[in-house]
């Protein structure tokens, strides 16, 4: 790992609080202006969504660098994808920004109706790290609200701007952001019918691609570790189905258990000590946790159906899973030992890959009915249920760490086709395909990078 020394500078002065009242269950973004001694909130209601102006000027950088206009340029995509806020077009800017010390000339950022401000510089050091600071302002209430420095290696500079546009997301909703964060995904290669199937890491956006696995063995539903960046995915090495766990920062990989039959879809525990999943005994499928540390099993269903897919709840105290004991596909909640196993969907046609919330509020599935694949949420009680988006076929969503958007896997027809990442925020809105280099599949969303 890359030496990194953050200091919170003594420059940061506290502005107004901002603060996030983001009702889940609506569908759109209303946003206050920014004053002095007011508040920025975001509150979902019906309607349309208004994210937030803000300006991102290039950074201050030595001359011939173009590592200042690099990193404002990330930073606002980052926040422009978010779907809260909209970066303003450099093009319009009137002041040319001479110093990240000076206090800005806010009247020339409200005629543009910018709410708020980023300004920052990059200097190089002695010892060939980058300097980078940055100061966010509220345009209208004239404060400053952020202001953060940064030491790093050049070539992490894409990672210092994922960070400041967290600290902006976070300073401006009141919530964490996710952009520094990466995405493991099973790529894909060849032909339809004889596809090579490969683990893969990138960051958010689709940057950083790295192969993780040579594509020499089937590799299925990468997960990554709640607490650590660490994952589970399963592997078809020597032709029986075997559960791993790798290091994606060593590259240490070890072997979880070699099961006979099948095993499907496992997933850590919150606290990343146990490994839950789906064995298929005697025509049967039945969910089993192993704790890391023992390696010891218990069998948490005993049914004679198939109970697959299960995800904890952020607390570990209950978890959810697919099940066909009600004759159809559903949705279950039961708790963590398997007691009290409650059905929450009724709906037409079947539910799977239930994936819980991050922030337990909750349950991310894929729907198909009528020829559609749908990926939706429904809390764990059963209630409020709603599609954010449906189509050919849709499946595998994975949330984001602050539980405020989704990545999921999207097939195309036809003999060229293949599956593409694609990202929607809750509400149903934002939705955009994520670049991958080839076809890629089952993607996993990893916890902020520490």
């Amino acid at each position: 790992m890359a030496e990194w020394v953050l200091i919170v500078s003594a420059m940061m002065r506290r502005g107004p609080t901002l603060h996030a009242a983001i009702f889940a269950g609506m569908c759109a973004l209303l946003v206050s202006t920014l004053a002095a001694h007011a508040q920025l909130e975001l509150e979902i209601t019906r309607g349309k969504i208004q994210p937030v102006a803000i300006a991102v000027p290039p950074f201050l950088a030595p001359p011939g660098s173009a590592v200042g206009v690099e990193i404002a340029g990330m930073i606002s995509s980052d926040l422009r994808r978010s779907g809260v806020f909209r970066p303003l077009d450099p093009a319009t800017f009137t002041e040319r920004v001479v110093s990240a010390d000076a206090v800005p000339g806010f009247a020339n950022w409200r005629v543009l109706n910018s709410k708020a401000l980023v300004i920052g510089a990059i200097e190089q050091q002695p010892d060939g790290r980058l300097r980078t600071e940055f100061r966010l302002w509220d345009v209208f209430g004239g404060q400053q609200l952020a202001g953060q420095q940064f030491f790093t290696s050049p070539e992490n500079w894409r990672r210092v701007a994922h960070i400041i546009a967290d600290a902006i997301y976070e300073r401006m909703t009141g919530e964490p952001g996710y952009f520094d964060t990466r995405i493991v995904y099973v790529d894909e290669t060849g032909p339809k019918d004889n596809r090579v199937k490969r683990l893969a890491l990138m960051d958010q956006d689709g940057a950083n691609v790295r192969y993780l696995t040579a594509g020499r063995e089937l590799v299925l539903t990468p997960r990554f570790s709640p607490s650590s960046q660490e994952i589970t995915y399963m592997s078809y090495e020597g032709g029986d189905p075997r559960v791993y766990l790798l290091n994606i920062d060593s590259g240490q990989r070890q072997l979880v258990g070699n099961f006979p039959g099948m095993t499907f879809a496992p997933r850590f525990s919150p606290d990343g000590q146990r490994v839950i999943m789906s064995l298929q005994q005697e025509g049967n499928a039945n969910i089993f946790a192993m704790d890391l540390r023992t390696r010891e099993i218990t069998r948490l269903t005993n049914q004679a159906a198939i109970d697959t897919s299960p995800s904890y709840a952020p607390d570990g105290s209950r978890i959810a899973f697919e099940s066909d004991r009600g004759g159809s596909q559903q949705l279950y909640v039961m708790g963590a030992d398997g007691s009290n196993p409650q059905r929450i969907t009724f709906g037409e046609g079947s539910y799977s890959t239930p994936v819980w919330s991050p922030r337990g509020d909750y349950i991310a599935f894929t729907r198909r009915h009528a020829g559609q694949f749908s990926i939706g949420i429904i809390r764990p009680d059963g209630s409020g249920e709603r599609i954010l988006t449906q189509g050919f076929h849709n499946e595998g969503p994975t949330w984001a760490p602050n539980g405020r958007a989704l990545m999921f896997f999207r097939d195309t027809q036809g003999a060229t086709g293949g599956p593409q990442l694609w990202s929607i925020d809750l509400v149903g809105f934002n939705e955009f395909r994520i670049p991958t280099q080839g076809f890629a599949s089952d993607p996993a969303w990893s916890p902020l990078i520490k």
